[in-house]
């Protein structure tokens, strides 16, 4: 595990109990262990081109939560894609719609997106702004809700379009292997405040996508009272809030990924995912 200095590109390697865990980032989270308490078990540093970033989370405590139709322009776009075989008569939804990807979907910052052209033909990208829950919580409401954040990540909410028509649900087509690469850090919300964070997408160097946080249909509280109001909500869990207008199957005709397709994700203050596209 490292503390990340983006303004020096630079990381500081935290050892003692962290330096063989299988999965320290959850230990910190669920454990509450204070940025003070990790300072003190520095043990080295080194350049960001010396080192190789992989998934903060490496094993999900469960399923990654997610929202679609979550900006206005994305939520027109997908409607008028003819890929939407789940909405009623209003574009843009009144209430949040909430699904999951399988925690097999997790893959780290630089790791290639897979998928066979057999299974699916319509593979598109989404890049948004995850949620990582900081505290078991549950009925939180939405004046209390951003207390419960440990901080925000960097995501790709890849998906098959045409399973995710096919069989009028979303679940299959976002859940392949691969289909959600996510980090290369977690920022903690004290450092990357929701409402300073934009995420913007670009596929081999075409700028795709641009969009803020704040314009989130709903916004953080709201999705975080909805989804506590259902379920406890755990530590560690990640809630990827919504992707802006600019997806693939938005252009016309749609631009899917390719074989040897780069996607490039940043968000402002969490680094950038950059994910090579390999058809098997």
């Amino acid at each position: 595990m490292v503390l990340v200095d983006e303004a020096g590109s630079k990381v500081t390697f935290v050892g003692g109990v962290f330096s063989n865990h299988l999965n320290p980032v959850q230990a910190v989270i669920e454990r509450r262990i204070t940025a003070a308490e990790l300072e003190a078990l520095r043990d080295g540093e080194a350049n960001f081109v010396d080192v190789t970033f992989l998934s903060p989370i490496p094993v999900p405590v469960r399923n990654i939560f997610a929202v679609g139709k979550n900006y206005i322009e994305h939520a027109t776009e997908f409607d008028k894609s003819g890929f939407n075989a789940t909405s009623g008569a209003a574009a843009v939804p009144a209430f949040p719609q909430i699904f999951t990807k399988a925690t097999t979907s997790l893959a780290g910052p630089t790791d290639d997106i897979r998928f066979d052209p057999a299974h699916t033909s319509s593979v598109d990208y989404e890049g948004e702004i995850g949620v990582v829950i900081g505290a078991e919580c549950r009925n939180v409401a939405p004046a209390d809700a951003l207390g419960k954040v440990f901080g925000f990540i960097a995501l790709n909410d890849v998906t098959a379009r045409d399973l995710q028509k096919n069989h009028a649900q979303w679940f299959l087509g976002k859940s392949l292997d691969t289909f959600c690469p996510v980090g290369p850090w977690i920022a903690t919300s004290d450092e990357s405040p929701a409402a300073s964070l934009k995420v913007q997408t670009w596929v081999n160097g075409e700028l795709r996508q641009n969009g803020v946080l704040t314009d989130l249909i709903f916004d953080v509280p709201t999705l975080i009272a909805t989804l506590s109001k259902a379920m406890t909500l755990l530590p560690g869990d990640i809630i990827a809030t919504g992707t802006p207008v600019g997806v693939g199957i938005g252009h016309t005709p749609p631009k899917f990924l390719q074989d040897g397709d780069l996607v490039r994700v940043a968000v402002t203050g969490l680094g950038e995912l950059n994910n090579r596209v390999r058809t098997r």
